[in-house]
């Protein structure tokens, strides 16, 4: 079966691997190298880095507006084009190009959380469980029918990386099961999605990641978590503007403002919410590294006598 791969950051990379191994992957699609770091040097993606490795032919349209672009594709004659995190909304004169046209691997159990940022906010959300899709695609925003579906907890401190991070490897085998049917000639049965339950999510804004104290203590720390490592939360702790990498939620009744420091120890700084309070345990000064809460009172002698409630 002659494979096109469409994909770009880290969480695509499994899913690439899996595709050579059970496939002829006869060209890779990724974004066009792009300036990064202080000094704006051109820098690849991860699927193009993985790509050159397995000495497959990379591609980089900018879109697929052009009559060569799509050309260009065709002349590959792929059987089946695999989509995972590409970062481009391909038209249907593209979907309809490969044989049986496009999978898609996306995060989530869908229809909840289509979109771009479906890992971070089912944390954001507080959800129990997520998993993998295998989806046929079509022109909709993450709307085709599904073919192959797995899922996972989330676990209580699960952060967004580490939820990346597993559900790129999870996706790997789903993908993989689902070639491997395909090999067989056994295609899945693909089923429809329901018009019930479906919930976007939105690509994150690095603005939204400034905690407001008066929202409630749970939903503070599913943000933290969601939000780590990018774009990280952040917040004001008596004046002074920190990152926070860890916190986690206490049920405690008061009666301070919000955003009144509580309580200050070794386990952490508690802080008033609209709703119990945040208990932020790692935590980062502008310009400094991650560091512990304990670590942090030692600059800030100011608040270990701190009595709020």
């Amino acid at each position: 079966m002659r494979l096109i791969f469409a994909g770009t950051p880290d969480f695509a990379v499994p899913s690439l691997r899996a595709a050579a191994q059970r496939g002829e992957v006869v060209g890779v699609y990724t974004q066009p190298d792009r300036p990064a770091g202080r000094g704006r040097e051109l820098s690849i993606s991860p699927v193009k880095r993985e790509a050159l490795l397995r000495g497959i032919p990379v591609f980089q349209p900018e879109n697929f507006k052009t009559r060569a672009a799509r050309e260009a594709l065709r002349a590959l004659q792929p059987d089946l084009m695999i989509v995972v995190a590409y970062g481009l909304i391909l038209p249907q004169s593209v979907l309809d190009i490969p044989t049986y046209g496009c999978w898609n691997v996306h995060a989530s159990l869908l229809p909840r959380w289509r979109g771009a940022a479906p890992i971070q906010r089912a944390i954001e959300a507080g959800d129990a469980e997520t998993g993998v899709c295998l989806m046929q695609m079509e022109k909709g925003l993450d709307s085709g029918p599904v073919l192959l579906q797995a899922k996972l907890s989330i676990g209580d401190t699960e952060t967004g990386g580490q939820l990346h991070d597993r559900l790129s490897e999870l996706g790997a085998e789903v993908l993989g099961d689902g070639l491997g049917l395909a090999r067989a000639e056994l295609f899945p049965r693909p089923w429809i999605q329901p018009e019930a339950g479906v919930t976007y999510a939105h690509k994150l804004d690095k603005a939204e990641a400034r905690l407001d104290w008066s929202h409630s203590a749970i939903a503070l720390a599913n943000k933290v978590r969601a939000f780590n490592p990018w774009p990280m939360a952040d917040a004001l702790i008596a004046g002074e503007r920190v990152r926070i990498h860890g916190a986690i939620a206490l049920p405690l009744e008061h009666r301070a403002e919000p955003g009144t420091v509580l309580l200050t120890g070794r386990d952490g700084i508690d802080i008033a919410c609209g709703v119990g309070a945040l208990r932020v345990r790692v935590l980062q000064r502008d310009g400094g590294k991650a560091i512990t809460a304990a670590d942090y009172l030692n600059g800030r002698r100011d608040l270990i006598a701190a009595r709020g409630a």
